[in-house]
């Protein structure tokens, strides 16, 4: 039952994606940053009903109080699709760093650039700084809103922490106060996975840390309140089912990502 209704689900998931944007063709052409933006906010909202009603996967958000108006940078946890399609819900105009390599898919790229996303070639790490700081600072200066995942990638939930560096120096170069999120979708959800196991994927909106710290005063702040809050998700998710905590435990011997690879000189 559980392998039908992950095969049923993700049939209807990439189904209504192609869909969506295929009646939303028109806001390519004509429609405004924010109307697309939307897009995604009725995609979020879609699979979010497809996964309660096909999986019995619900969700459950805490801490919107914490997320205040205007320009903020979101660091967030990264441990499966889930995540990226629930966080733009709740904010009016954001940006998500992303891979460069997901510009160029058919339809899908054509929409994130027209909705105004960072996309940066990870191979070139911190050689592409510079670029990415100054477009920060653009998109703060319009009072929007930047996600970014602190660890560059999918991680399973549980996993040891893999951070970079980036997020602290766009906190140190812009100003901008942060606020941290954590998750558990990871453990319902995992990446490169058919399966969907039932239960309550829960997003929790942290206390914003202010501006004015130390790049790396913060960037320990900033993991600090990651793992721990990330933490307290898993344990109270184990706490309801026995194979939730096994999942926890495997996936904490789960080995680092590989460095991205550098490239030459010149």
């Amino acid at each position: 039952m559980l392998f039908l209704r992950s095969l049923v689900f993700h049939c209807l998931f990439y189904s209504c994606t192609v869909l969506l944007m295929l009646v939303w063709l028109p806001t390519l052409v004509t429609g405004p940053r924010g109307i697309v933006q939307e897009l995604g906010r009725q995609w979020g909202r879609t699979t979010l009903w497809l996964l309660e009603n096909i999986c019995g996967l619900k969700h459950e958000i805490r801490g919107l109080e914490n997320i205040p108006k205007g320009a903020v940078i979101v660091a967030a946890k990264h441990q499966s699709t889930w995540d990226t399609f629930t966080l733009p819900i709740f904010f009016p105009d954001f940006s998500f760093i992303l891979k460069h390599e997901l510009v160029y898919l058919p339809l899908f790229g054509w929409y994130l650039l027209r909705a105004e996303q960072i996309a940066i070639d990870r191979a070139k790490g911190r050689k592409a700084m510079p670029q990415l700081i100054a477009k920060a600072k653009a998109l703060f200066a319009q009072g929007r809103q930047l996600f970014i995942f602190p660890e560059g990638t999918r991680r399973p939930a549980g996993a040891p922490p893999a951070y970079k560096f980036g997020v602290a120096l766009i906190y140190q170069e812009t100003g901008a106060q942060v606020v941290p999120v954590v998750l558990n979708a990871g453990l319902f959800w995992p990446r490169h996975a058919l399966l969907i196991r039932p239960g309550v994927a829960v997003m929790e909106f942290l206390p914003p840390i202010a501006p004015g710290l130390d790049a790396r005063a913060f960037f320990a702040e900033l993991q600090e309140r990651l793992e721990a809050g990330t933490e307290k998700l898993l344990q109270e998710a184990a706490a309801k089912d026995s194979a939730i905590a096994a999942i926890i435990e495997k996936n904490r011997l789960a080995p680092a990502p590989a460095p991205a690879p550098q490239r030459a000189e010149g």
